[in-house]
């Protein structure tokens, strides 16, 4: 029985990030509604995604280097 140690290693730190993001919005936003409000957890939401944005940039665009460079490896 073979294990593929990339592939677990990848579907880990998937796993990884997924759960630290859940954790931000969830946990922080929660923590910012019960101590300052309502408002304040919108706002606090509205500079969770400005942050992200960036950040799904930089990843769509690795994302598609990586397909660009897996297809010219190929011919």
């Amino acid at each position: 029985m073979s294990r593929d140690l990339r592939k677990y290693m990848k579907e880990t730190n998937v796993r990884l990030a997924i759960g630290g993001v859940l954790l931000l919005f969830i946990v922080g936003l929660g923590l910012i509604w019960a101590i300052y409000g309502f408002g304040a957890a919108v706002s606090g939401f509205l500079c969770l995604l400005g942050a992200f944005v960036p950040i799904g940039l930089i990843l769509f665009f690795l994302y598609g280097l990586d397909w660009i460079v897996k297809r010219a490896n190929r011919d």
